[in-house]
């Protein structure tokens, strides 16, 4: 990020203080050569600031939306989540969910054309499965038994913990959000197809570059991430920033260092030799979405089961808060 700030002082209480004008930059291709695009902002930002850091803390407020300097800034805010109410029917109660590598189903690469593990993440995992599922229908023609897209947890310095990585849970168990970790969605696609597949993830975002639950489920583990082979160095990342152009250019994009924040409007790519991901308990896979009245069909939901009695491992965490396993709970 880049700043053009000038000085202009305020006496409006006969006392000089600077205020900071900020025009902010961001890179919006890491795949090739660094350009610039202007920030999107409703209105000029000019804070009172006492020094150069305090200019970048403002500066990161008005770009990525603090509730200290953006309340009241007019941006609709839906009312509730199936997770949100879900989670507050269980109090102080925390949540479980366990994920670890597991078996995929064996697919074959038609022309030579190399299969990819990648990863998707856009806030809650349980709508971003589903469209993706519908996207191996509609791009690839699988049919269920060679369904790939799982939910999951990836972009945590801290990896596993005895190769386990879990949902909030009261016994403490290898918590995800603690690791440092984000929840995604992982599939195996075709290589020729990984551009196809990011349109589909750059649909997920509104036309202000929005996630569906961006002021519902917030934090670290809803941030925005890509995983792709190689990282910002894969050509992957190139066709990245095309599917996003394509579809109206409303995300930046950043390299993914571990355990980054949770940031409106960009997502971060990470190379999935580094930040591997891992796979969600069977619960949390082909669930009804996130919204109260987004519910699947039967056949949807009960895929996570017949995968399960194929001897696909969904992990060994806590069933959910309190045991139930269904939504969180």
């Amino acid at each position: 990020v880049s700043c053009d700030f000038h000085f202009n002082f305020n006496d409006d209480d006969g006392a000089e203080a600077p205020q900071l004008h900020c025009a902010c930059r961001v890179i919006r291709d890491i795949a090739t050569s660094p350009g610039w695009r202007r920030c999107r902002m409703d209105k000029p930002m000019s804070y009172v600031v006492p020094s150069y850091e305090a200019s970048q803390t403002a500066l990161a407020a008005q770009r990525y939306g603090s509730d200290e300097h953006c309340a009241g800034a007019g941006v609709a805010r839906p009312s509730s989540s199936r997770r949100s109410f879900l989670a507050s029917q269980a109090a102080s109660v925390l949540a479980a969910a366990a994920v670890v590598s597991y078996v995929r189903p064996s697919l074959a690469a038609s022309g030579g054309d190399d299969i990819i593990d990648v990863y998707f993440g856009c806030g809650c995992f349980w709508h971003v499965q589903h469209e993706f599922v519908e996207a191996e229908r509609s791009i690839l023609g699988r049919s269920d038994d060679d369904l790939t897209s799982r939910s999951g947890y990836a972009g945590g310095k801290a990896g596993s913990v005895g190769g386990k990585v879990c949902y909030h849970n009261a016994q403490n168990i290898a918590d995800y959000g603690k690791l440092g970790h984000a929840e995604v969605v992982s599939m195996r696609i075709p290589a020729s197809k990984f551009e196809d597949f990011a349109v589909e993830y750059c649909k997920l975002f509104d036309k202000d570059g929005f996630r569906p639950d961006q002021f519902g489920d917030r934090g670290t583990e809803y941030r925005n991430l890509v995983g792709i082979p190689g990282g910002r160095s894969s050509p992957l990342a190139e066709s990245l920033v095309k599917a996003s152009v394509a579809t109206g250019d409303k995300l930046d994009f950043a390299v993914g260092k571990g355990d980054d924040r949770d940031l409106p409007k960009v997502a971060f790519i990470m190379d999935t030799a580094e930040f591997p991901v891992y796979v969600a308990e069977q619960y949390h896979q082909f669930h009804d979405g996130f919204k109260l009245d987004e519910n699947y069909p039967n056949s949807y939901n009960s895929l996570a089961s017949k995968f399960a009695q194929k001897g696909e491992d969904f992990g060994k965490c806590p069933n959910g808060m309190m045991g139930i396993g269904i939504g969180g709970l």
